[in-house]
This record gives structure tokens, sequence and C-alpha cells, in this order.
């Protein structure tokens, strides 16, 4: 019971003391703000084929998670949900951003995003999930084939963070495939933050549960081909009143051009929608 209360008192402090984290790229202006937090193992080089799409009339703002690009990676922290929202929070105030903002995740980004949202109603205006991994415990999904392949999503991810050398060799040969340079990076480096913040973030999500606790709009755009999609999420999420679905044909998990410009247009609408109320 004390190692217990302990426990959550140290994640309670860590929260507090949240440390900045890399702003990656601001353009400025008085546009409405957008802000852009990427996926595990990345960087903020994931919205390159997106910022140009709406830096004419939008700030945009790319922030590198917690642990990942040139953010700090505490090497005590455990890179709950909690901790990356706590993180991005501190950040975010330090931005001292005056009017609800657009908040763009990607990957994991997206599970953050959310949580953030859920614990700060006023501030962000609409969400948009870009390739979100919604999973959930395989018991709780009703239909067999969904059920048997969340099943499998965990048993992969468990095998990733039990064997290093494979893990970065796999990602060493995507990453010289990728069509976005240095997109994808595990390293001897970063292995704390990627095995934690998988265990923690990814695979021990409460993710659907803060999404029906966000206000703001939710849209979830995202590719027809992505391995990392888990339909039994994704159909539960689709199914909450203020989620709007947009699927890109033949787009996989990265943010591709075609997937860039469908989330530019989701931004786009709501800044036109702004611009009519």
């Amino acid at each position: 019971m004390t190692a217990t209360l302990g426990d959550r008192f140290r994640a309670w402090v860590r929260r507090r003391r949240a440390p900045l984290l890399h702003i990656a790229g601001d353009t400025g202006g008085d546009g409405p703000v957008v802000v852009m937090i990427h996926g595990i193992a990345s960087s903020s080089v994931t919205f390159q084929n997106l910022v140009p799409l709406l830096e004419a009339d939008h700030r945009c703002i790319t922030i590198d998670i917690l642990g990942f690009g040139q953010s700090p990676a505490p090497p005590d922290w455990d890179y709950t949900l909690a901790e990356h929202a706590a993180a991005l929070d501190t950040t975010i105030r330090s931005l001292r951003i005056r009017r609800p903002f657009i908040l763009i995740g990607h990957s994991l980004g997206s599970l953050i995003a959310t949580r953030y949202a859920a614990r700060h109603p006023n501030g962000v205006s609409r969400l948009v999930l870009v390739s979100p991994p919604l999973y959930l415990p395989p018991e709780m999904i009703g239909d067999r084939a969904d059920r048997t392949g969340m099943g499998a999503y965990f048993a992969l991810y468990e095998f990733l963070r039990g064997n290093q050398e494979f893990t970065v060799r796999a990602a060493a040969a995507l990453a010289r495939i990728a069509p976005i340079k240095n997109v994808l990076e595990v390293t001897a480096d970063n292995w704390v933050p990627f095995t934690r913040s998988l265990q923690n973030a990814i695979e021990s999500q409460t993710t659907i549960a803060d999404l029906a606790a966000v206000d703001a709009p939710v849209d979830l755009v995202y590719g027809t081909l992505d391995p990392f999609l888990a339909p039994g999420g994704l159909k539960i999420a689709e199914r909450l009143r203020h989620v709007s679905a947009h699927r890109v044909a033949g787009n996989d998990h990265l943010v591709r051009p075609r997937l860039a410009e469908a989330v530019a247009a989701v931004v786009r609408d709501d800044k036109t929608a702004d611009e009519r109320g």
C-alpha cells in the first residue's frame, strides 16, 4: 500500500514539474493557431507535407513530444499519457496562446492530444487525430475478428519491447525506405522513451474514454492502408456524436501528401466555419 501511494506521489510530482518540450517550428503570424504533435519514435518532420499547406493563413506550431526529436528524455519517467500530456501543457502555456487553438496529433501524438483536450476543454477549438492507434483490451471487443486483431497488436508490441537489437535494426531498415527523411528513429539513445511510451501510453491507453470527455469537435483522418489502425477501436470512436471520420484511400500510416491535404481541408473548414460565426 505504501509503495503504491509513493508511486502515485512521484507521478504527481513529475506532472507538476513537467519539462518544456522542443518547439521545432513556429511560423508566426496572426492567423488561427494550429499546434501539431508527432508520434512515437519520430519528430516534427512528420508534418513536413502539412505545414506548407496551412502556413499562409495559420500560425503553425510543431512540437517534439517528450523523449523524442530534440525534446528532453528524462530517464526516470514512465512516459505515460499523463506525463506526455503534462509536458505538452507546460510547453503550450509557455507559448501564451490567447485563443482556443486547433490541436493535431499523429499516431501516439493523437493519444496525447486527446488526453490534453479532455483535460483542457477551453483551450482546444478542434481536435484532429491523424492515423490514431485506438486500442482496447481484447476482452472488451465483441467482434471476434477485431478481438483477434487487437490481440495481435499487443503481442507485436510486447515482442518489440523485448527484442532491442531486432527492433532497432527493423526501424533502421524502414527508415531507409520511408518517403519522409528521419521520420522513424529507434536507437539506444531513445530506447527507454520508446519502450515505456509503447507500454505505458499506447498499450495502456484510455483514449476512448478521453475522447468521450472532449467537448470540441473531433476529426479522425486516416489512410485505408494504415497497418496500425485497430478497427475495433475506430468503430467505437466513430459512433461518438462529436466525431467525424475522414478516410483517405491508398494512404498508409505516414502523413504523405494525400493525407496532408485531407488534414488541411479539415483545418481550412474549421477556419471557414469560424469566419461564418
